[in-house]
């Protein structure tokens, strides 16, 4: 009796020896020798057994079952983080599953440049993960997030929404990414009235730098332009800056309008400076720093009027008077605009305004 369960204990032990030599080399030894980089999708929700028949699908690992045994042993089936993950077929299986637990998800970067409005955000996004930008703009224009997000009643996120270049993953909610654009607003925005000059209700501010910053080509005009802007607000005077009559079409079709027509100039909009009396109703891009400081530090001058050169400066100017002149000097004489790519030559524009 005592050699069989001599035996039996003795069959129990190789047996246990095996399973423990495949399982060590199961998780030392890659499944391939040759190397394929791979792109490893984990979906939220995902199941863990579905994400280790998907691991040995793509080759990353030859067996599923022993992966996932493996995993309960150590205590991760619960803690895998969705994302994308970089994995390759000469992987040891241990470190397939440290990278999948450590939440290291492949990121992105998405630029969002000084004067971008919401629907070129909103483009970006969907360039990235189509669809994906869709939700964005559903989000910044919901009055209820907006609410909780900013404590204000506003029509849109729009100017709140900080340029900078934040980095993501496809999985990045657009509640996050819209959280944090805006707290990056407000950290800024603090620094930048540290050093105002004039006091302006926030939301002035903001609405005004936006309509800096799509003025502005040459990056020093901008606070003269400023000046033009509030010397024109003082004496009630409309602003007639282009940029708003692009906003406001642009606000109600959701397409880009590139080129002005006669018409459009006095086509009323909540955001068209040439038939809205002072600001308009909101901003009509997400100004960056310097176009945030150009409002509340405006250069001191008597300018009411801007035109452009054409090569991204402007001729400034007192007078109606004088700016009709360089109207007609840089903008109806096609010799002075020839070679502008940024303009439309066979559109005469004949804008009498502030540019």
């Amino acid at each position: 009796m005592k050699k069989v369960i001599a035996f039996l204990l003795s069959g129990i032990c190789i047996v246990a020896i095996y399973f423990a030599w495949r399982a060590i080399s199961f998780i030392t030894t890659p499944a391939q020798t040759v190397k394929k980089e791979i792109v490893f999708d984990i979906p939220g929700g995902a199941s863990f057994g579905r994400i280790a028949h998907n691991l040995e699908s793509e080759g990353i690992i030859k067996d599923a079952r022993l992966f996932s045994w493996y995993a309960k042993l150590t205590n991760q089936t619960t803690n895998i983080k969705t994302g994308e993950y970089k994995l390759s077929t000469d992987m040891r299986p241990k470190d397939v599953l440290d990278i999948i637990v450590s939440g290291q998800s492949i990121t992105y970067s998405l630029t969002v440049p000084e004067g971008f409005n919401i629907y070129e955000i909103r483009d970006e996004l969907n360039k990235m993960w189509p669809g994906k930008g869709d939700e964005f703009l559903r989000l910044v224009r919901d009055p209820t997030f907006i609410k909780n997000t900013t404590g204000s009643d506003l029509i849109s996120m729009e100017g709140y929404l900080f340029p900078e270049t934040y980095i993501i993953t496809k999985y990045t909610s657009v509640e996050t990414l819209a959280r944090r654009m805006y707290n990056y607003f407000t950290e800024n925005i603090k620094k930048i009235n540290a050093q105002a000059q004039i006091k302006m209700p926030l939301h002035d501010q903001v609405i005004l730098a936006s309509v800096i910053e799509k003025e502005t080509g040459a990056p020093s005009e901008r606070p003269l332009i400023s000046s033009v802007f509030h010397n024109r607000l003082k004496k009630r005077m409309r602003l007639q800056s282009d940029p708003t009559i692009l906003y406001g079409m642009l606000n109600e079709t959701q397409k880009t309008i590139k080129n002005i027509s006669k018409s459009d100039i006095l086509r009323p909009t909540p955001f068209n400076t040439y038939t809205v009396k002072a600001l308009p109703v909101g901003p009509i891009a997400n100004p960056g720093r310097e176009a945030l400081l150009a409002a509340v530090r405006p250069d001191v001058s008597d300018y009411l009027y801007f035109v452009s050169r054409n090569d991204g400066t402007h001729v400034f100017s007192e007078t109606y008077k004088e700016h009709d002149a360089a109207v007609k000097k840089f903008q109806l004489d096609r010799k002075m605009r020839e070679g502008k790519s940024w303009r439309n030559l066979n559109q005469k524009r004949a804008t009498q305004g502030s540019n």
